[in-house]
């Protein structure tokens, strides 16, 4: 049996569909809440509530388990969110449980360039989160991401959605100049998926990316003609960027970008372009002919 963790967020739902499609049986952990858990209709998933920093909670949600996929995060929750707590503690203590519970498998994502010495919060929680799987002597599989795409991300819809709310103009950090190498979110879970006991993956890190590179304002042109429509792209300095977007969040709860993204946009995030097709089989899908979901 399988528990994932973040199973009712955009990947994890996919994750869970494509999980139980295969034939596994499928555990999803949920956060204690007020609000309805936002859990894949239409199909037969357990679900266990329970917070992650309650290892006692995890320890019985971990019953039967034997592989486990991390994917619970809160950088979606931008100015609102608590890295150290959920990302890094969280993580803690699932690796206690994971371990006095014998699992043979933890398998996390994480970011491109993620990095403990990192200035940015995001990049920083992950390379930390990661040190405590390495060193925890759980078995485990890391995957560094780029940026993931399909229908409900916090990526091309999110920016879509700005798009269309922006008065005639756009702004980008910088130059808008970084590389990002985005991946569909189909193609994410096919890797994950395959990553299942397989021991070629074992105790590694593998950095996973779509197979095209564009630069942010590229990947800004492609969905504005996509939504055909126009905006006049203004360069704005990645400081004063971020002053804004921490001011916005503030009046404006569920503004569509999350704080963090900027950080993800300050630097390339890239890996090799063959990655999928040398290592998982996998042809990855083309970015501009896999947006259908924008106007649908």
């Amino acid at each position: 049996m399988i528990l994932v963790t973040g199973g009712t967020g955009f990947i994890g739902r996919n994750l869970v569909k494509l999980l139980i499609e295969n034939g596994f049986e499928v555990r999803t952990l949920l956060k204690p809440s007020q609000k309805n858990p936002n859990l894949p209709k239409g199909i037969p998933v357990e679900a266990v509530v329970c917070s992650l920093n309650d290892e006692r909670g995890l320890r019985a949600a971990l019953k039967g388990i034997e592989v486990v996929f991390h994917l619970a995060g809160s950088e979606r929750l931008s100015s609102r969110s608590d890295l150290m707590e959920v990302d890094v503690i969280g993580t803690r203590t699932l690796l206690h449980a994971a371990r006095k519970s014998k699992i043979s498998q933890l398998i996390y994502l994480s970011h491109l360039g993620a990095d403990q010495n990192s200035a940015f919060p995001v990049l920083k929680a992950k390379a930390l989160a990661e040190k405590e799987i390495v060193n925890s002597g759980v078995p485990y599989t890391i995957f560094r991401t780029s940026h993931i795409y399909g229908k409900g991300d916090q990526f091309v819809e999110a920016f879509a959605k700005l798009l269309r709310l922006s008065p005639g103009f756009f702004l980008v950090p910088g130059k808008g100049d970084s590389a990002l190498q985005p991946l569909s979110v189909n193609d994410l879970v096919a890797c994950l998926n395959l990553s299942i006991m397989n021991s070629e993956l074992t105790n590694k890190i593998t950095d996973i990316g779509g197979g095209e590179v564009f630069t942010f304002r590229e990947i800004i042109e492609i969905i504005m003609n996509k939504l055909n429509i126009r905006r006049y792209v203004i360069n704005v300095s990645p400081a004063y960027l971020r002053m804004f977007v921490i001011y916005v969040d503030q009046l404006i709860p569920k503004f569509p970008i999350s704080l963090y993204w900027l950080d993800s946009l300050s630097e390339d995030r890239t890996t090799a372009l063959d990655i999928l097709p040398r290592q998982f089989g996998i042809l990855p899908a083309r970015f501009t002919q896999s947006l259908d979901f924008l106007t649908s």
